[in-house]
C-alpha cells in the first residue's frame, strides 16, 4: 500500500502500520506491583510531610504521624489511581496511534490538576505544599511505571506472539 499525499491522513493501521499487540497478563501483572508502590508512596509522603516536617496532611497533629484513616484511603486511591491508568494504557494500545505519547499528555495534565487541586483548599499552605508534592510524586510515580510496564508488555507480546 502507499502512503497518503501530504495532508491527508488516514488511520495508520490502513496503511500496513500493524496494530501493536499486548501481553494482558504482563501488563495487568506490572500494573497491580505499580499500584502496590503507587500506595507506598503515598504512604511514605504522608509519614515525610507529618514526621519529619510536621505538617498537617489529611489529619490533625494530634493524630501523629501515620495519622488517620484518610492515610490509608490515600494509599488506596493512589492504587486505584495506578490500575486506572493501567486500563487506560491497555485501551490506548489498542485503540490508538502512538499511545505512548497520548498516555503521557493524559498523566501530565491529570498529575498538574493532582498539584494544582490541593491549593483550592481551606488550609495551612504548609498542607496545601506538601499535598501538592505528594501528588507529584504519585503522579510521576504512575506515569512512570506504567509506561514503563506496557512497553515491556507490548515488546513482550511483539515476541511472544500475545494479543
Amino acid at each position: 500500500m502507499t502512503m497518503p499525499p501530504p495532508g491527508q491522513y488516514g488511520s495508520p493501521h490502513q496503511y500496513g502500520s500493524p496494530q501493536p499487540k499486548v501481553d494482558a497478563r504482563r501488563l495487568w501483572s506490572g500494573g497491580l506491583a505499580a499500584a502496590v508502590i503507587a500506595a507506598l508512596v503515598g504512604v511514605v509522603g504522608i509519614l515525610i510531610a507529618r514526621g519529619i516536617f510536621d505538617v498537617e496532611v489529611l489529619a490533625p497533629k494530634r493524630d501523629g504521624a501515620w495519622g488517620d484513616a484518610d492515610t490509608g484511603f490515600y494509599a488506596l486511591g493512589a492504587a486505584i489511581a495506578t490500575l486506572l491508568a493501567t486500563g487506560l494504557m491497555h485501551l490506548l494500545i489498542l485503540f490508538v496511534p502512538r499511545y505512548s505519547l497520548f498516555f503521557g499528555w493524559i498523566m501530565v495534565l491529570a498529575t498538574a490538576v493532582g498539584v494544582v487541586a490541593p491549593f483550592g483548599l481551606n488550609v495551612d499552605t504548609s498542607a496545601k505544599v506538601a499535598t501538592a508534592l505528594i501528588n507529584l510524586a504519585l503522579g510521576i510515580t504512575i506515569g512512570s511505571l506504567v509506561s514503563a510496564v506496557a512497553n515491556s508488555a507490548v515488546r513482550a507480546a511483539a515476541i511472544g506472539g500475545y494479543t
